[in-house]
C-alpha cells in the first residue's frame, strides 16, 4: 500500500464526500483519516483526506483521473505523495532560536522535511549549518542591492526545488516581487506585539509598557506585511518581576514552538486558504 494525502476546497453543496468516497472505493482506496470543514461564512467545504492504495501512482495521474470531479464541484484540490518529504530553505539573521529549533526537528526525524539549504545576510550561523550538513549561503543586503540578492534567492528556490521558504528570525522585508513569486509557499514568525510594539527590541518596549502576555504568530508571507493569513499562535503570562531578558528568553521559546507548528501543518498539507484566514486540520 501507498499513502496519499487529498486537499480540496469548494463552494458547500450536497454529495461532496460521497462522490469522494465514491471515488477512492473504485480505485480500491482505503481512507486512513479524514477530516472536513463546512465555513458557514464563505459557504465554502474543505476536506483533508489521507488515503493509502494498493499500489503506486503518480500524483499527476491521480489528479487527472480525479479532474471531472473537481470541474463538476468546482474544486480548488491537490493531490500529494505522503512519503515525499518537502524541502525547506531557511533565511535568517542574527537571532538563531528558531533556526536551531527547525534544524533539531528535521535531522532528529520529528519533521517529515528536509533543509535544502540556509539563507543568510549575515554569517552568525554558517557553523550551525555546516554542522548539519547543508549548505550556507552569505547573501548580504542593502537598499541598492536588494533586488540582485532576492534573484538569489529565486535561484535557490528554483535550483533547489524547494517547497517552502521559512523566514526564520529573517529580518529583512521582502519585495512585493518576492512576496508574489512566494505566495502560498513562504511562512514568517514575529512576536504576536505586531502592531503594538514594531521595530528593534519589541520585549524591552513590551517591558516598558508592562504586559501581562507575550506571544508569537507564524502566518503566510503576503505583500502586506505582517498581514498575511494566519496559521498559528500562542501566548504566555508574564508578570511584573520579569525583565526584558526574561521577556525575550520566553518570547524565543514561544516563536520556535508556534513557527516549527505550522512549518509542520504546511509539509503535512493540513492548511487550506480560506480567502484571508486558514483552515486547519490538526
Amino acid at each position: 500500500m501507498h499513502d496519499y494525502i487529498l486537499t480540496l476546497s469548494c463552494p458547500d453543496r450536497m454529495g461532496i464526500v460521497h462522490t469522494v468516497s465514491g471515488w477512492l472505493l473504485k480505485h480500491h482506496g482505503n481512507i486512513v483519516h479524514a477530516q472536513q470543514f463546512g465555513d458557514p461564512d464563505s459557504s465554502r467545504f474543505f476536506l483533508r483526506v489521507h488515503f493509502a492504495l494498493p499500489g503506486t501512482e503518480p500524483v499527476e495521474s491521480l489528479a487527472d483521473d480525479f479532474s471531472s470531479i473537481a470541474e463538476r464541484f468546482e474544486m480548488q484540490c491537490q493531490f500529494h505523495d505522503a512519503a515525499r518529504k518537502a524541502r525547506l530553505l531557511v533565511l535568517v539573521s542574527r537571532q538563531g532560536h528558531c533556526l536551531n529549533d527547525l534544524l533539531f526537528r528535521v535531522s532528529g526525524g520529528q519533521m517529515p522535511a528536509e533543509v535544502a539549504a540556509v539563507v543568510s545576510n549575515h554569517t552568525d550561523f554558517r557553523s550551525l549549518a555546516e554542522s548539519h550538513g547543508l549548505p550556507f549561503h552569505h547573501l548580504p543586503v542593502t537598499a541598492d542591492t536588494r533586488a540582485g540578492q532576492e534573484a538569489r534567492i529565486l535561484e535557490l528556490v528554483e535550483r533547489e526545488r524547494v517547497d517552502l521558504v521559512v523566514l526564520a528570525r529573517y529580518m529583512q522585508i521582502l519585495s512585493p516581487q518576492l512576496c508574489r513569486a512566494l505566495e502560498g509557499r513562504a511562512i514568517n514568525i514575529h512576536h504576536s506585539f505586531l502592531p503594538g510594539f514594531k521595530g528593534a527590541r519589541p520585549y524591552y518596549q513590551a517591558h516598558a509598557r508592562g504586559v501581562k502576555l507575550i506571544g508569537a504568530t507564524a502566518h503566510y508571507v503576503t505583500e502586506d506585511l505582517d498581514e498575511g493569513p494566519i496559521i498559528e499562535q500562542d501566548i504566555e503570562r508574564v508578570d511584573h518581576a520579569m525583565g526584558p531578558g526574561d521577556l525575550t528568553r520566553i518570547g524565543s521559546d514561544i516563536e520556535s514552538v508556534v513557527l516549527s507548528r505550522a512549518v509542520r501543518w504546511h509539509v503535512e498539507h493540513r492548511i487550506l486558504l480560506n480567502d484571508r484566514r486558514t483552515v486547519v486540520f490538526r
